[in-house]
């Protein structure tokens, strides 16, 4: 098939989803609240630009609110959409435990709530990724790197972090990934970078003095690759013989690293964009009595070297998502792991 036919054929099928969307929303929500956990952080930031271009799609009204990670806060944000009389409330939970009163309180109110991103006993649906699948699919693509290029070694530091089920399934996912296609595949360190960029830095200097032989960093997110790959550099090492594998997509960094930095070829992109996009189609759902599944998976893939700018253009200061490509990803129907397989 010739690509200007299958951009046509995408660019036909995005129409055709927003023309159907449109036309249910027609009867569905015109305002909608959404209490994020932490705006200031690019992913949000990015995942509200979503949100905005879905719901100006639609012709209804999207009004954010920050809890700055603080529970009691986005309590109060939400009560405050709720007393306001919005259609419907997306939350990003804060802490899990801490909105399920809240929960309570909607349900009994007949107000509709959309989650994103972490589940809630009582919730109604939640639109989040596969944390498991944006693993395994990146070390897939990483152990074909290997082969290739590393003579079938692979020797991972992880730098992860293992208070969150979700980036535990992001590391379990990569190293189960990449040995499918190398199947002595070496986890060499296992570290708990904080999912900041410091402290990846810290624990990673700590670790390759240690043992520096290692060819290949997984970060389960943008801040741990990068904390990684500066430890790497700061030892003077060269990028030669090292790939690093990032995840999120996040915002800024990681297109500048895949342009700029030699090791940095694969991303395990989430496209927060995209799970803004579907968070507000969830709402439509929710609010018009839809069945919608507990779990509405967003999509993820894998960018290797200069894919990523097929699905985002970007000028050197801001990135723009490029909705179609984005849009034409066909997500999982289930997970393949979740918190309730993490091993023991």
């Amino acid at each position: 098939m010739g690509k200007s036919i299958l951009k046509l054929m995408v660019a036909g099928t995005a129409l055709a989803t927003i023309m159907a969307a449109s036309a249910q929303a027609e009867d569905g929500p015109k305002t909608i609240g959404y209490v994020v956990n932490y705006a200031t952080h690019e992913w949000y930031q990015n995942v509200i630009k979503g949100m905005q271009d879905r719901a100006e799609q639609l012709g209804m009204t999207l009004e954010v609110k920050d809890a700055n990670l603080d529970v009691a806060k986005q309590v109060s944000a939400a009560e405050d959409f709720m007393s306001q009389g919005v259609d419907v409330l997306i939350l990003t939970p804060v802490n899990e435990e801490g909105v399920v009163p809240l929960l309570r309180r909607a349900k009994a109110e007949g107000m509709p709530v959309v989650l994103e991103g972490n589940p809630v006993r009582g919730m109604t649906t939640m639109v989040a990724i596969c944390d498991y699948d944006t693993g395994y699919h990146a070390g897939v693509e990483a152990g074909k790197y290997a082969k290739e290029n590393f003579g079938g070694v692979a020797k991972v530091m992880n730098v992860g972090l293992p208070l969150l089920s979700a980036t535990v399934l992001r590391s379990e996912g990569f190293m189960d990934g990449i040995r499918t296609q190398i199947a002595d595949a070496e986890l060499v360190h296992d570290l708990d970078g904080g999912g900041n960029p410091d402290r990846a830095l810290e624990v990673s200097t700590a670790a390759l003095a240690q043992n520096d032989d290692v060819n290949i960093i997984y970060g389960i997110n943008d801040s741990s690759s990068l904390g990684g790959l500066q430890a790497w550099k700061a030892a003077g090492k060269s990028q030669d013989n090292l790939l690093v594998v990032g995840t999120g997509g996040e915002g800024l960094a990681f297109i500048n690293a895949m342009e700029n930095e030699p090791s940095y070829q694969i991303e395990a992109a989430m496209f927060p964009e995209k799970v803004g996009f579907t968070t507000i189609d969830a709402a439509v759902s929710v609010y018009n009595g839809d069945e919608v599944p507990e779990h509405i998976v967003s999509p993820t893939s894998p960018m290797i070297g200069e894919e990523w700018a097929t699905y985002y253009q970007y000028d050197g200061d801001s990135r723009a998502i490029i909705w179609d490509a984005v849009n034409a990803i066909q997500p999982p129907d289930a997970c393949m792991k979740t918190a309730a397989d993490l091993k023991g």
